[in-house]
């Protein structure tokens, strides 16, 4: 993590997680998000590179846009969900924090011969700006915004977000929370302290706990460590957000993911819910109608605004009408939400 940006956030003073929660669903909110990071990949060839490599297109990935893809085991498991975007020459893949060093060495170690280059992008800071007042503060403290038009032409079904603002860094249009518009600022760090004075002489403070239970509305799964190897793409719903391409050839595991898609072998998918327990990511889930093996996995936990857990949780298709426990068989009940997306109606027959 680029040194400026630690010290910065050990002087943050963060108002109570009930005043965060407040002003992240009636107002609009600013963040420093801690759990992620980047990595630069650049040279020649880093594009086909990790065209090869992932499970979306790269090689006609705009400066307009960013994308979600997956990097799988040969089993066509995740090791890591990302999003990805260009920014100047470089192209940038951000993931979680504590996948990224072995994720940049794995990848790091088929290159080859060829022109490509993956380090630790930590020149970036990444700024997270939500609500109402979003856009209008971002304009004001500098940064260059996408063309409303291409965002919501893109955002109208959450899917692929869109990338411009290339002058200090990239500008993100992240997929919206219940409603309300996020963003991603990237920004250079010689750039960033001036920024967020700006930033929070308008906006309200909020933490990482909270930014990431804003980002769980949105429906978009993030691997972790106790997820790595867990599931298949679908599973996670990640080719109904723009994060698999079918028709961009080989990458690792690409046999898998598509022989899951085209022969009809998939019973398993990503939901929202909500239970009054705390919980993690990697918890494994029950039904009622088969207690004596897991259904499902948590995929990623939040804490909730009035308290419980909110969840991205991967289910069997056919345990969605059936009372289901969080841990173990007779553990706290899940009660299930509606994803921001639609999943395909035949999977739920």
């Amino acid at each position: 993590m680029n040194d400026v940006f630690h010290d910065f956030v050990d002087t943050l003073s963060f108002p109570p997680l009930d005043v965060q929660f407040d002003a992240a669903t009636r107002g609009s909110v600013l963040s420093a998000p801690t759990d992620l990071a980047r990595i630069a990949v650049e040279g020649a060839d880093a594009a086909e590179f990790l065209h090869n490599q992932l499970t979306n297109a790269v090689t006609s990935l705009g400066l307009d846009q960013a994308r979600l893809a997956g990097y799988c085991s040969p089993k066509g498991r995740l090791l890591a969900t990302l999003l990805m975007w260009r920014q100047a020459d470089t192209i940038v893949l951000q993931t979680d924090k504590l996948i990224a060093p072995t994720l940049t060495k794995r990848l790091s170690m088929f290159v080859l011969r060829a022109k490509a280059k993956l380090r630790p992008m930590d020149e970036f800071i990444a700024i997270g700006v939500a609500g109402p007042d979003a856009a209008e503060a971002l304009r004001e403290a500098g940064a260059v915004l996408p063309e409303p038009d291409a965002a919501s032409a893109i955002y109208a079904v959450a899917q692929q977000p869109a990338t411009v603002g290339q002058q200090v860094g990239a500008v993100i249009r992240l997929p919206d929370a219940d409603g309300r518009p996020r963003y991603q600022w990237m920004v250079h760090a010689e750039h960033f302290q001036h920024a967020w004075k700006t930033l929070s002489s308008r906006l309200s403070l909020v933490g990482t706990e909270v930014w990431d239970w804003m980002g769980l509305q949105a429906g978009v799964p993030h691997i972790t460590l106790p997820t790595q190897e867990q599931f298949v793409p679908q599973m996670v719903n990640l080719e109904l957000l723009g994060g698999v391409d079918f028709k961009k050839g080989c990458y690792p595991g690409q046999e898998i993911v598509a022989r899951s898609q085209y022969r009809g072998t998939l019973k398993r998918r990503m939901q929202r819910a909500h239970v009054n327990a705390p919980t993690s990511a990697g918890a494994e889930v029950f039904s009622a109608a088969d207690p004596s093996q897991p259904c499902g996995m948590v995929v990623n936990a939040a804490m909730a605004p009035d308290g419980g857990t909110d969840l991205l949780v991967e289910l069997k298709l056919d345990a969605l009408d059936t009372v289901i426990h969080l841990a173990t068989a007779d553990g706290p009940v899940l009660t299930l939400e509606s994803l921001p997306y639609v999943i395909p109606v035949a999977e739920n027959a």
